[in-house]
């Protein structure tokens, strides 16, 4: 296992380790990063094997969908659809620390394991320095699941996430994860928008259109 030492400032030092560490991902390795809420497990979500390496570590049931995260809000063009009231939302909430359910343009984009087979995708842009800098070197999209058993409490630092995931490729530590807490899951992939998962903020569901 590669560990990875990185600062918040993002040193030419940890540029270069966030680039070897993205090379992993490219190779269908697992990596354990961190985000604004809790360390995630990174993967190629594009890659069928890779994902099925995050499910099996975690012991994740395999109709419980595996969101992702973006390095920016236009990647998402490429495969969900996002209309203007959608996008409205993108700009007041992201980077932060809310998942949007969106509804998929091509259901062949992404392996349909990674999507249970729905044709929608869970998506966040996280505020993190270090995460967005390692997603955009993974070509702008990585799985984003919490490091974590399925089940069991998601790790705000490094050291528990591997307790837990002692089979990953290699970790990204930043230090503590500023808020602790998974993302608000807030699904607009329907007619109304409706609160999934109360997490790290809360959201009043009438004002968001």
């Amino acid at each position: 296992m590669k560990w990875f030492k990185v600062s918040l400032e993002l040193s030419e030092k940890d540029i270069y380790k966030l680039k070897d560490a993205s090379k992993i991902i490219g190779n269908d390795g697992l990596v354990i990063y961190p985000t604004d809420t809790v360390y995630g497990l990174g993967a190629n979500p594009l890659s069928r094997p890779a994902v099925e390496k995050v499910f099996r570590i975690k012991r994740r049931p395999l109709n419980k969908p595996l969101p992702i995260l973006v390095s920016n809000k236009d990647i998402i063009l490429m495969f969900a659809e996002a209309n203007e009231k959608i996008l409205d939302l993108l700009e007041r909430f992201w980077p932060g620390p809310i998942t949007f359910i969106l509804k998929l343009r091509n259901r062949d984009f992404f392996p349909n394991i990674l999507t249970s087979n729905l044709n929608s995708i869970g998506v966040r842009m996280p505020n993190h320095p270090v995460a967005l800098k390692f997603i955009e070197y993974c070509g702008g999209l990585i799985v984003g699941t919490s490091a974590n058993i399925s089940g069991l409490p998601p790790p705000r630092n490094p050291v528990d996430a591997v307790k837990q995931l002692i089979s990953v490729d290699a970790v990204i530590d930043a230090g503590p994860t500023p808020l602790g807490v998974p993302s608000t899951v807030i699904d607009v992939s329907g007619r109304r928008p409706k609160i999934l998962r109360k997490g790290a903020v809360e959201i009043d569901i009438s004002s968001l259109w």
